[in-house]
């Protein structure tokens, strides 16, 4: 029996992992190999890297550095996760494997606009399309910037662009659906609103260019604010709570409503930077270590 199983290869669960192999413990990784960070072309965002450095470098370092201290990771994706008497059983493939505790690091997935995979992915890498406005609002300063979606969150996410910039387009996938109060803060920072639908996406002179209602339109970055979907359904389906959106609900130490199961990272509310989950992933495996000490001395 493993001493924990972490599953996801991000951020969270490779710190997680680097800590819990220098605090000597068995334990083995799991990643399916889709961790968001993966997709960051350049981050100037992760402190240490003043050059910047892409999610896969930054990856790859943090799993060279976990397996330098003995972290068994696995190239896997898990199907089931459920409770022992005492501990857990993982489901991979045709084998089940126990633990006596488990970290879930498994994040989440953006909603992507409706453009091709194809094109989505240069957009993504050239800058033209942008998922967190946190790592790299700077990037866009004084540029000439889209947020694509609607409601609170979208113009939650464009208030937010406006402060490095001054030229702003809240497009709707539809029609906008804001409210009055939204409407007027809208109005009040210069943000402008363009009706949907978004269609004939393309990059054209080194911009994101798409068709709406108000005609073709042309931006250096486009930010889309369509949500995520959170990969928490091993721990729920295990009986671990999670809020309506789907984040696992964690107390102080990350410690979940399952006895054992500890989440950190994006699967559970808060802020979705690297920097927060590598400090959750932190106080997670010091909080397993501490409590595997103290149900049974590891080290005689």
């Amino acid at each position: 029996m493993d001493d924990c199983i972490i599953i996801g290869g991000g951020p969270a669960g490779l710190t997680a992992a680097i800590y819990l192999s220098r605090y000597h413990l068995n334990i083995r990784l799991f990643d399916c190999g889709s961790s968001r960070a993966a997709l960051i072309p350049c981050t100037h965002n992760h402190a240490g890297y003043p050059e910047g450095i892409s999610g896969l470098d930054l990856l790859a370092a943090m799993r060279a550095q976990a397996e330098r201290y003995g972290t068994v990771r696995e190239a896997a994706k898990v199907t089931g996760l459920r409770v022992l008497d005492h501990g857990f059983a993982v489901r991979v493939g045709d084998r089940q494997l126990a633990a006596r505790s488990v970290l879930l690091a498994t994040g989440v997935v953006n909603h992507r606009p409706p453009m091709p995979d194809a094109l989505h992915d240069i957009a993504l890498a050239e800058g033209r399309i942008r998922y967190c406005p946190v790592c790299d609002g700077y990037e866009v300063t004084d540029r000439r910037v889209a947020v694509y979606g609607t409601g609170e969150h979208g113009a939650r996410e464009a208030l937010f662009v406006r402060s490095f910039t001054r030229d702003v387009t809240l497009i709707a996938p539809h029609r906008h659906d804001l409210p009055p109060d939204q409407l007027a803060r809208l109005a009040a920072a210069d943000v402008h609103l363009v009706e949907g639908p978004a269609t004939e996406w393309a990059i054209e002179r080194e911009q994101l260019a798409l068709s709406t209602a108000a005609g073709r339109l042309a931006f250096d970055s486009l930010y889309p604010a369509l949500g995520s979907h959170i990969r928490s359904e091993l721990a729920v389906e295990a009986g671990a709570r999670a809020d309506d959106s789907g984040c696992l609900e964690v107390d102080d130490h990350q410690r979940t409503s399952l006895p054992g199961l500890f989440a950190a990272g994006d699967v559970a509310r808060g802020l979705d930077q690297i920097s927060h989950a590598m400090g959750e992933a932190g106080v997670a495996a010091t909080t397993i270590r501490n409590a595997l000490d103290a149900e049974t001395p590891l080290w005689r």
